[in-house]
């Protein structure tokens, strides 16, 4: 059975207790903290069953780490593990709307965290990550990405291939990023579901996770910069097919 885990921050704890209070187990609190971000915290934690412990700030840093708790720390029990094998309900449930961001060898979990904000701003239906030589969803992923874990499906598939196989298998056009690629991001029309492929910062894609996309596209980049972080990177494909959908309907 897993063992319980850490939230912290005002926006990842808030999510936490307004979608899935009933993972709360406990919720500690600096005790010179009134402010009314942490007090509709109280609030909700209480309304939730718990009684939040009040604690001096020292301890909840020792608790976070490095991390900046911003005077909340919640321990919770696991979430849902999405696996590749839920991709297929994934899709149905999102229809022609289907968005997802396949994320391949990104490694810091302030990058995860970063995209998993953005993908819920952008209206995206989930992450994919493979499992190995990947960032995880930690505490850190968790704090930067401000509330959007907890909403946000993250899929965590055993053999990244596998899975943006099964994506193709239920009609989702597969585009990858890449500096090279002779096609701009803007020229590309995203029409019905679509998943974008970003690799990491400096080596990119997998060879085999290139291969298996649908096509390939490149952000044009008019500075000295040779390359994009890739959450900036992911925030600007994942809008301008948000944006290229607006119209649609408009």
């Amino acid at each position: 059975m897993s063992k319980n885990e850490a939230v912290y921050g005002i926006h990842s704890v808030s999510a936490i207790l307004e979608h899935a209070p009933e993972r709360a187990v406990e919720l500690f609190v600096q005790k010179d903290r009134d402010d009314p971000a942490v007090q509709a915290i109280i609030k909700a934690a209480r309304s939730a069953g718990l009684r939040p412990q009040f604690s001096q700030r020292k301890t909840l840093d020792e608790r976070a780490g490095e991390g900046n708790h911003q005077g909340v720390y919640l321990i919770v029990t696991p979430g849902r593990t999405w696996q590749e094998n839920d991709l297929p309900e994934l899709v149905e449930k999102a229809g022609q709307q289907a968005l997802f961001l396949v994320l391949d060898q990104v490694t810091d979990p302030h990058n995860l965290g970063a995209c998993l904000r953005t993908a819920d701003a952008a209206g995206a239906t989930a992450v994919v990550v493979p499992k190995d030589k990947a960032a995880g969803l930690t505490s850190v992923a968790r704090k930067v990405a401000s509330g959007a874990a907890e909403v946000v499906p993250l899929v965590i598939a055993t053999n990244l291939a596998r899975a943006i196989r099964i994506l193709k298998d239920e009609g989702v056009w597969v585009t990858g990023t890449a500096g090279e690629a002779t096609s701009s991001l803007y020229e590309n029309k995203f029409i019905g579901p679509t998943a974008l492929v970003m690799g990491a910062e400096g080596t990119g894609m997998r060879r085999l996770t290139r291969e298996l996309c649908d096509d390939l596209v490149s952000i044009p980049l008019a500075g000295t910069v040779s390359s994009l972080n890739v959450s900036v990177a992911a925030g600007v494909c994942l809008f301008e097919v948000a944006r290229q959908r607006r119209q649609l309907k408009g």
